[in-house]
């Protein structure tokens, strides 16, 4: 980049207020798409039909009362909220909003700096954001909070293994790891479709990496009574609510630039000659960050929340397993394709065999489940561990349907 000191601070200053703005009106939007689909009332009371209802959930919890818990280690305690947020800002540093723009007469690229390695430093600065969650669990000093910290440096580590790997097929494809030469890739064909088993990971990844429902292990209020954040409370509580929702953005934008073709505008719009020049590419970029953002409201009012157990294998033994399995074939595509169209029609085809092979496969486990459950339901007690009382030693225990049905037989 080569733009003047102004123009690299106007530009910061922007994402900063761009980010701020997404969340205080995803907030709002969320709890609204909640409502309708839950067939309910959704805020309507502050400001017209509602619309202030972020900006005075922030003043209020500005002027709520900070507690510090007596057993606390204060400078973690109060170092924690900070970590989480302040990575979650820095990751968007490398994200392309839009092609470039003239700017007060300076030509300027809508992306605030770019590396060559611009998809590792996301990686790397979102990580850092885990040990925010962690000493926040640590330092509270209470059990229910340290679970929760637990529970997400496992998460992290599950999932942030699997959004790696679902970015080396597009590393191969587009021969870059800069976030603005992998948009460029995509100037024909979206790799949402040529890397489809890529792309599916990755949006699960996502919602694991964000301690999103349905994979909100870390914060389970029903278990521990309110996770990681349990002990907070004030501005320190609405940092890691900040750090939420700015994660779910970048994620979104992630998204949009690694397999959405990023700023690029979707068919039939880029049949335009002017869809992707000037200030339009941002409102292109925006609308597909905010289809995943409403991706994840959307989970959140439909699925419940998975089991622990079945949440980490889900990570261990269904993503990483298939996404070093889809690494080579899409390598074995690439060096039989030799890198054009061909490679692209054998990664597509060879991706479709892939998912329909797990869905063959999870369909078969469905059913081997649903007939295991009906066996067991079926069972006497003591073939099923003896629920609810386990049988005595030496002692026989009969079948309560056996026993109804001889009571019957002698009535």
């Amino acid at each position: 980049m080569t733009d003047t000191w102004w123009l690299v601070a106007a530009k910061a200053v922007a994402v900063f207020v761009f980010l701020l703005l997404t969340v205080l009106v995803a907030i709002l939007v969320e709890r609204r798409v909640l409502a309708w689909m839950q067939v309910r009332v959704g805020p309507n009371r502050v400001g017209p039909a509602g619309l202030l209802q972020s900006l005075v959930d922030g003043v209020k919890l500005a002027l709520k009362e900070g507690i510090t818990p007596a057993g606390a280690d204060r400078r973690l305690y109060l170092l924690a909220p900070i970590i989480s947020v302040v990575p979650a800002f820095m990751a968007f540093a490398v994200i392309p909003l839009g092609g470039e723009v003239s700017v007060a007469g300076h030509p300027t690229m809508l992306q605030l700096t770019d590396l060559p390695v611009a998809v590792l430093y996301i990686l790397a600065v979102t990580s850092i954001g885990a040990y925010g969650i962690v000493l926040a669990g640590w330092a509270s000093g209470s059990i229910y909070p340290l679970l929760g910290g637990l529970r997400s440096s496992a998460q992290v580590i599950s999932y942030e293994i699997a959004m790696a790997l679902s970015f080396v097929t597009v590393f191969l494809y587009s021969g870059t790891m800069s976030t603005s030469g992998i948009v460029a890739a995509q100037h024909g064909t979206w790799y949402a479709f040529v890397l489809a088993p890529s792309f599916l990971i990755y949006m699960t990844a996502m919602v694991g990496e964000t301690n999103r429902a349905p994979f909100d292990l870390p914060e389970a209020e029903g278990e521990l009574v309110g996770g990681f954040h349990t002990e907070y409370s004030s501005l320190k509580f609405a940092m890691f609510m900040l750090a939420e929702y700015v994660n779910m953005t970048t994620v979104s934008a992630l998204a949009t630039t690694m397999f959405l073709g990023g700023w690029h505008a979707p068919w039939p719009i880029n049949m335009w000659d002017g869809a992707n020049t000037g200030w339009w590419p941002l409102l292109w970029f925006a609308a597909k960050v905010w289809a995943f953002l409403f991706l994840f409201m959307w989970l959140r009012a439909t699925l419940p929340r998975l089991r622990y157990d079945q949440f980490m294998a889900l990570g261990w033994k269904i993503l990483i397993p298939t996404s070093l399995a889809w690494i080579m074939i899409v390598a074995t595509a690439r060096a039989v394709g030799g890198g054009g169209r061909t490679s692209e029609w054998i990664a597509a085809i060879a991706g479709g065999l892939l998912m329909a092979a797990i869905a063959l496969a999870a369909a078969r486990t469905s059913a081997r489940s649903r007939r295991s459950i009906t066996r067991r339901d079926h069972a006497p007690w003591h073939e099923t561990g003896g629920f609810p009382v386990p049988p005595l030693p030496n002692r026989r225990t009969l079948d309560p349907i056996i026993v109804i049905r001889q009571e019957e037989i002698d009535a």
